[in-house]
Order: C-alpha cells, then sequence, then structure tokens
C-alpha cells in the first residue's frame, strides 16, 4: 500500500508502540533482594539506556533531537528523547513487513516523535520473587515505523515476559482527498518478529483490526531455574527447596502474563 499511496502533503498518521518486559529473580535473603535491585540499577541506568534508545531511533530510520535522561535515588532511570525522521540508505521501504535487526547488527536516530523508556526495579519481602519492569514507548510520523526496533528490543534485555501494544492513529489523505486510516498492511505484531524469537516464546495476540490496534504478549517457554536464582544455585537448595522456588517463579510469571493472580500454579522440578 505505501508504494502506491499518493499523499496530499504530510503522512500524518501516528505509529505507537508500546513495549514492556519484565525479568523476573529469586533472591531469598534481604541481603540478596537488596543486591539485585543494585544490580538491575546499575546494569540499566540512564547512560545504557540512552544508547539504547539511540540504536532504536538508527533501526527505525530517524535522527535525534533532544535528550533527557535521569537516574533516580534509590533506584531506577529514564530517558526521553525527541526524533526525527531522515530518509533511510538501507535497502528498501522501513514499513515492509518483516522482522529488524538482532542485538548484533550496525544499527543507529525522530523530529515530531519520540521515544522514552522507564525502569521499574521492585522486590517483595515474604517470597522472595523480584521484578524488574522496563516499559519503552515509541510514537512516530511520517514514513518509519516503531515496530523494525522490536527485535533488538527483546534481546537487549533479559526478557522473561514480554507485552506489546501497536496502534495506528488520526488519518492522512491522498492527492483525491481520501482518508487512509492507516498506510500499511499488518495482521499481527508477530509479523515483525524474527524466527528464532518466535521460537523462544509462548504468543498470545489480542486484535482490533476495526480500530488498527495489535496486541501481543509473549512468555519465555525455556525455564532453567538457575537462570532466575540470585547469589545461589540449584546446586545449593534441596530438592524441596528447588521446587518451592520453582513453583514461585512459574507462579509470578503466569499472573503477570495472564494479568490476574493466581492461587495454584504446578512445578516440574
Amino acid at each position: 500500500m505505501q508504494d502506491k499511496l499518493r499523499l496530499h502533503g504530510f503522512n500524518n498518521l501516528t505509529s505507537s508502540l508500546s513495549f514492556n518486559i519484565y525479568d523476573i529473580c529469586y533472591a531469598k535473603s534481604e541481603q540478596q533482594r537488596s543486591e539485585y535491585i543494585d544490580y538491575i540499577d546499575e546494569l540499566y541506568n540512564a547512560e545504557r539506556l540512552t544508547q539504547i534508545l539511540k540504536d532504536v531511533t538508527n533501526i527505525i530510520g530517524a535522527h535525534v533531537l533532544n535528550i533527557a535522561r535521569q537516574d533516580y535515588d534509590p533506584h531506577g532511570a529514564s530517558v526521553t528523547m525527541l526524533i526525527a525522521e531522515h530518509e533511510l540508505t538501507g535497502p528498501g521501504p522501513i514499513t515492509e513487513v518483516g522482522p529488524g535487526p538482532l542485538p548484533d547488527a550496525v544499527v543507529a536516530h525522530l523530529d515530531k516523535s519520540h521515544v522514552t523508556v522507564h525502569t521499574y526495579p521492585e522486590s517483595h519481602p515474604d517470597n522472595g520473587i523480584s521484578t524488574f519492569r522496563l516499559d519503552i514507548d515509541v510514537s512516530t510520523c511520517g514514513m518509519i515505523s516503531p515496530l523494525k526496533a522490536l527485535n533488538y528490543l527483546i534481546h537487549s534485555f533479559d526478557s522473561d515476559i514480554v507485552m506489546m501494544d501497536y496502534r495506528v492513529r488520526g488519518f492522512t489523505r491522498d492527492v483525491n482527498g481520501r482518508k487512509h486510516f492507516i498506510d500499511h498492511d499488518i495482521t499481527s505484531i508477530q509479523d515483525y518478529l524474527s524466527e528464532d524469537t518466535k521460537r523462544q516464546y509462548q504468543m498470545v495476540d489480542v486484535n482490533v483490526y476495526q480500530e488498527n490496534i495489535f496486541h501481543t504478549k509473549m512468555l519465555l517457554k525455556d525455564f532453567d531455574l538457575d537462570n532466575y536464582l540470585f547469589g545461589i544455585t540449584k546446586q545449593d537448595l534441596t530438592f524441596e527447596e528447588a521446587a518451592d522456588i520453582e513453583r514461585r517463579l512459574r507462579k509470578e510469571m503466569l499472573e503477570i502474563f495472564y494479568c490476574r493472580n493466581m492461587d495454584k500454579v504446578k512445578t516440574q522440578a
């Protein structure tokens, strides 16, 4: 549709992507929980998040106009960028359906658009579960598409759970005065994910095609308890302790994925 559409003036459509990731961890003692929060706070500080957002803007084909960033006391960070569209030198239209690059790809900057990131470290004193949430919002207009950055973002973090919302808002007019409420074909956000990403996650779509609203949530398939323990390993635990911790972790992940509290979750330990 994009190649054939002749517009009257500027493309006034706005494409907005909300991307939320969750990293789940078990930290047994109060000291370990505090150390985990400090670790996350340092790993995802404002400086590193700024570089990730710069990479995002390069991937989608834009350049940075302004950056505001802040590390918070005691924990958390935020970065906001105003970005401007510019012409890509790479092959193919940027609204073309297909996965964007992975983290090891060479990528790089938006006007009338913005990118923001906020972090939310959290720990529960009773059950040992610590949860790190990161929210990224990319809002663009014109020819650039935020969907190109999905694979890079997913692989830039330890993404146990991913929630994605994509919406095209407003309308633009063609040279005949006809309104267009979307300027590209899309059936699912999954159209923009690479095959290896799809294999790693269980995915569910909730789409409202009439309103150009698309929602995809993802849950990591593989579960290795050692990947979720902070300060200890599975060898430090009895079989019963390992089973109980796995049950708590799976319960936390499923509750976030399904957006509801769950009384019982089976363990496979």
